[in-house]
């Protein structure tokens, strides 16, 4: 048996058609947005600098990674920090013998990193390791003085570990680029958020553009479905020497291209502090959405 098998998560229906894991422990008192999005479409940047972004306007900023491979936040701290499934494993998965300096760190300008890890392969739910990861933040009052939460959620659509954070959040961001395959994901991901807030309060933001030098397929996207783009961050090279200086945007010498991403990211911390519209966009059938975007 799996040590996360010693409590056994609550499943059941919440969506149509899913089985997922139930976390009763809500967070309240802070403002909640989960970034979404395809594997490697920029997620993790994209969290890393908004939670920077949020900080810069004085929020007070909890970023809590979602992926197994917990590089969500290298950025915000310059190394990988351990994970609560490996704190736990140290602790034989006593939870009550962990203090709060063991699984949170803090990162640039303040910001509190958590990386919540993920079972060994094959041996459990990544929905259950997120669920955990909140309570213990609640048991230790962590979330108390709390401005904004951010999840930064893996990739693949059909895990309990990308479904989790929705009952958290107040907000869903997907992160996307201007091409097929990732609109064709995000196009998936709004289907799954709207299911989801059949049962939840989360709702969808709208759309990052990321690494893109246009918006036009993206634009055309949210015309057809209903949604909305809230930013671009367009394909420069400075956002990739920062992941590779382990820095986020704002760490980085102030030249023009970092100026304006900076811009741009401060922008939407802002849009999403003072309030989104609660976007109910129609996703697509595969078909439609292939004679939108798949032909010339």
């Amino acid at each position: 048996m799996s040590p996360l098998d010693k409590s056994i998560p609550n499943l059941g229906g919440d969506g149509e058609g899913s089985v997922q894991v139930h976390d009763t422990s809500k967070i309240t008192g802070a403002k909640v947005f989960s970034v979404y999005g395809k594997g490697g479409i920029g997620k993790s940047t994209t969290s890393s600098n908004l939670s920077a972004a949020f900080s810069k306007l004085g929020r007070r900023v909890l970023q809590i990674g979602c992926d197994p491979k917990h590089d969500s936040t290298f950025t915000l701290t310059g190394t990988l920090v351990p994970t609560v499934i490996d704190i736990l494993k140290e602790v034989d998965f006593h939870a009550e013998e962990l203090r709060p300096e063991d699984f949170v760190f803090e990162g640039y300008n303040g910001v509190k990193c958590v990386e919540a890890g993920g079972p060994p392969a094959g041996t459990g739910c990544g929905g259950y390791v997120v669920g955990q990861t909140v309570k213990l933040l609640k048991q230790h009052h962590l979330l108390e003085e709390t401005d904004v939460v951010i999840f930064d959620v893996l990739g693949d659509v059909v895990c309990g570990g990308f479904a989790a954070p929705l009952q958290h959040s107040d907000r869903a961001l997907i992160v996307t680029a201007n091409d097929f395959d990732s609109i064709y994901a995000m196009n998936r991901i709004i289907a799954a958020v709207q299911a989801k807030s059949a049962n939840y309060k989360v709702r969808l933001a709208g759309c990052v553009a990321n690494r893109s030098k246009d918006t036009d397929e993206v634009d055309r996207y949210c015309r057809t479905v209903g949604f909305n783009r809230i930013a671009h961050m367009p394909d420069l090279d400075a956002i990739r020497r920062s992941r590779l200086k382990k820095k986020t945007l704002f760490e980085m010498d102030a030249d023009e291209d970092i100026v304006m991403v900076q811009k741009e990211y401060i922008k939407l911390a802002e849009t999403l502090w003072n309030g989104t519209e609660p976007l109910a966009p129609a996703s697509l059938p595969d078909r439609e959405i292939f004679e939108l975007l798949g032909f010339d």
